[in-house]
C-alpha cells in the first residue's frame, strides 16, 4: 500500500466513523462540506428524506482567487441559500477533514449568513 492509498483509506474511514454517529432530520440537517484540488460544495442534506434541501459549488462559477477564498464564497452562499429554504439550524459534517483553513473559512461565512451548528 503506498503512502497515498493509505492516506486516501485513513480518510475514507474517518468519514464513515463520522456519517455513523451525524445524520440530518428535517428540524436539522446535515451540512456536508466537499473539497476537492479545484473546487469547494456544500449540501443542506435531509437524510430522513434523503432530499438535497439547497446546494451551493464554485464548478460552473468564474470564482478566483486560493481555495479558502472559494470556501468562504461557497460558505455565503449556502448560508444565503439555507435561510431562504427556511433552515436555519444543521449538523456539520465535515466528511472526515480535518476543521482548518478552508473548512474553517466555509464555516464562518456560513455562520455569518446566520446558520447554526
Amino acid at each position: 500500500m503506498t503512502a497515498l492509498e493509505k492516506k486516501v483509506l485513513n480518510r475514507t474511514l474517518r468519514a464513515a466513523r463520522v456519517r455513523a454517529k451525524v445524520t440530518g432530520t428535517t428540524e436539522r440537517p446535515r451540512l456536508t462540506v466537499t473539497i476537492s484540488n479545484k473546487h469547494v460544495s456544500a449540501q443542506v442534506i435531509d437524510d430522513s428524506k434523503q432530499h438535497t434541501v439547497v446546494a451551493a459549488t464554485t464548478i460552473g462559477t468564474k470564482q478566483t482567487g486560493s481555495l479558502a477564498e472559494q470556501a468562504e464564497f461557497v460558505g455565503s452562499e449556502i448560508g444565503k441559500k439555507a435561510l431562504k429554504a427556511k433552515v436555519t439550524t444543521v449538523v456539520f459534517d465535515r466528511n472526515g477533514r480535518q476543521y482548518a483553513k478552508r473548512l474553517a473559512a466555509l464555516a464562518d461565512a456560513a455562520r455569518k449568513e446566520g446558520l447554526v451548528f
